[in-house]
């Protein structure tokens, strides 16, 4: 893995000259914040991620890891996973994963299991997910009086380069409207603001106590996302380590990581589209040739329980199969009319 610092634009870097992970960490060991960012889906990013806080375990111990991936009001159920009272399965449930977050857990699970094995605190930065949904559709001034109890306690408006960085991803959007534009900046400043908010929270509770913060890099380049909010709380000192992607510019951040692409191994799965209803999940369609419709699971099937594990939404579906690989096999009990339909599937990986 190739490490190169970045520092304006008037500076070659030579990408041969790479500094190791241990040379890394210990140049940034009078850093109070930690942020390294990620692309979500990018497994490389995640890898590096734990490379980094492997290295600040073994040679700087004493932190905590701030988590952009769990809500804030699950905080309690992060920390019983990290204490050994609940085991993954029910750790995602708890923490309503798969609904507010939805990436595949596997590119998570090694840095939750490093920190469960190290006792390392988890710390949930993450507002409520429909905080900035609500933001998006009415403003902040416009908001319902229970989201306003929500809010990030202090805001600081977002100034031209930020603005000029949410645009690029705002034209995405089909309403091109000034004023929604307004909301959608208002929306990803309510999501920085409450990140910081939480992590400086934990830096005053702790006093002399480190932080690492795992988060989307769009929060932490150029450091006007999360890092100068909670640096303006706090004061502390920080540093952002960014790992390769597709745009990468002079003064984005410190440390840049330069990693390949990896992929996860296939994961085994049923083959079939979810339907969440009013009474249960269902099965919406199934892939032709699929682990389902080998098995005779049919459309409409309302799943009952997975392997004795009731299941009733998509998301405990997934929570149940997160960590099935192709070739297992797994009970599934559904409800077909008035009948009760017991049939064995054995998975398969992604056509």
């Amino acid at each position: 893995m190739a490490i190169c610092a970045v520092a304006n634009a008037q500076v070659g870097v030579d990408l041969r000259a790479g500094a190791s992970i241990a040379a890394v960490v210990q140049k940034l060991s009078d850093k109070r914040v930690i942020f390294v960012g990620e692309n979500h889906d990018r497994y490389d990013h995640h890898l590096n991620q734990l490379a980094i806080l492997r290295e600040m375990q073994r040679t700087q111990p004493g932190f905590a890891i701030g988590l952009e991936y769990f809500q804030r009001f699950s905080q309690d159920d992060v920390d019983d996973y990290i204490a050994g009272k609940t085991d993954e399965k029910a750790f995602l449930r708890a923490t309503g994963y798969y609904d507010s977050w939805g990436y595949d857990y596997r590119l998570y699970a090694p840095i939750l299991r490093f920190a469960r094995e190290q006792h390392i605190p988890l710390v949930a930065l993450n507002v409520p997910s429909g905080l900035t949904s609500m933001v998006s559709k009415t403003g902040i001034a416009a908001l319902p009086e229970e989201w306003k109890n929500v809010m990030p306690l202090e805001m600081e408006p977002a100034k031209e380069p930020y603005r000029d960085r949410l645009r690029k991803s705002f034209e995405q959007h089909e309403d091109k409207r000034a004023e929604a534009f307004e909301r959608f900046v208002e929306a990803q400043l309510v999501w920085d603001e409450g990140m910081a908010e939480i992590s400086a929270n934990y830096l005053t509770r702790h006093a002399g106590s480190r932080l690492v913060v795992l988060a989307g890099s769009g929060h932490m380049v150029f450091g006007d996302g999360i890092p100068q909010r909670l640096a303006r709380r706090t004061g502390a000192s920080y540093a952002v380590v960014l790992s390769n992607s597709a745009e990468i510019e002079a003064s984005m951040g410190d440390v840049l990581l330069l990693s390949a692409p990896q992929s996860l191994p296939p994961a085994g799965i049923l083959g079939v589209k979810l339907h969440d209803g009013n009474v249960g999940c269902s099965i919406g369609d199934l892939v032709p040739g699929g682990a389902a419709a080998k098995s005779g699971l049919l459309k409409d099937d309302m799943f009952v329980d997975i392997d004795g594990q009731a299941v009733h939404t998509a998301a405990e579906i997934k929570v149940a199969l997160w960590d099935r690989n192709p070739g297992d096999k797994v009970h599934v009990r559904v409800q077909r009319g008035t009948a009760t339909v017991d049939v064995d599937v054995e998975l398969k990986a992604a056509n």
